[in-house]
């Protein structure tokens, strides 16, 4: 893609302005790609095969180019608002995003989002024969004719409840990493429509919906209801206290899902 056209697209009205930026990343599924400008960049990568080889002039043609319009609009946005960016001490910005980082990566959400994370891989290593079994058991009823249409809603609700399961198993943590940094000199003028209730809606869903996944599965697998509870109250509360430390986050409209 050519400079002109990126900068086209940018300025179509088309595109919801920040979309992309509190969504769960699942364009697959998601009913508004057609109005993401992350998604339609994408889309003109793929079509282009020749940017993605690193060997190629083109690659790096085009990342010489994304990053001279990114300067050229992060310099336009700046004269808008009035801030002049040779005034901006950047060793002074890192220094507080890595107290920030610090903080948020020692903070009970994040530690608790990460600990969920592994015990997700832990369940699924230590349960692959359940699935194993399940599906040989799908298979003999299929090729006797038991229930037909209910094995492949069985089976697709399995599928269903797991993709939805690993989807969100480290989302949960990127998310509320994001919520937590915070640079010490970052004050929000909007108590609810800021960036870090964005950020932790998203990992609001994630967390609902991997408890929905969960629930599938103990109807699925009922033997293993314990070791799934254990999990579900682990989210439950991991829901409960983010709801507390961000206790605007529900409220936040993101763009264009909430609208």
């Amino acid at each position: 893609m050519n400079k002109e056209k990126l900068k086209n697209m940018v300025q179509d009205p088309k595109f919801i302005s920040g979309i992309y930026n509190y969504c769960d990343r699942w364009c697959e599924r998601c009913p508004f790609t057609f109005r993401c400008l992350n998604y339609a960049m994408g889309e003109e990568d793929i079509d282009d095969p020749t940017g993605h080889d690193i060997k190629s002039e083109d690659f790096w043609k085009k990342v010489e180019e994304s990053l001279e319009l990114a300067t050229e609009l992060l310099e336009e946005m700046a004269r808008e608002q009035g801030i002049d960016l040779n005034e901006i001490d950047a060793e002074e910005i890192n220094q507080e995003q890595e107290r920030s980082r610090e903080a948020a990566e020692s903070h009970d959400l994040s530690q608790s989002a990460n600990q969920y994370a592994d015990m997700v891989d832990s369940w699924f290593e230590s349960n692959q024969a359940i699935f194993q079994q399940r599906q040989q058991d799908l298979t003999t009823e299929l090729e006797i004719g038991i229930g037909e249409k209910h094995l492949y809603e069985e089976a697709e609700s399995i599928v269903e409840a797991t993709e939805v399961i690993h989807w969100y198993q480290h989302q949960i943590y990127v998310k509320l990493m994001r919520a937590l940094t915070q640079p010490e000199r970052d004050v929000y003028e909007d108590e609810i429509q800021n960036d870090s209730n964005g950020s932790a809606k998203v990992a609001l869903i994630g967390i609902g919906r991997s408890i929905g996944a969960w629930g599938k599965l103990i109807e699925h697998f009922p033997e293993q209801s314990d070791n799934i509870l254990d999990i579900l109250l682990h989210l439950d509360r991991l829901r409960k206290r983010t709801e507390i430390t961000f206790p605007h986050a529900q409220a936040f409209k993101r763009p264009g899902f909430d609208d």
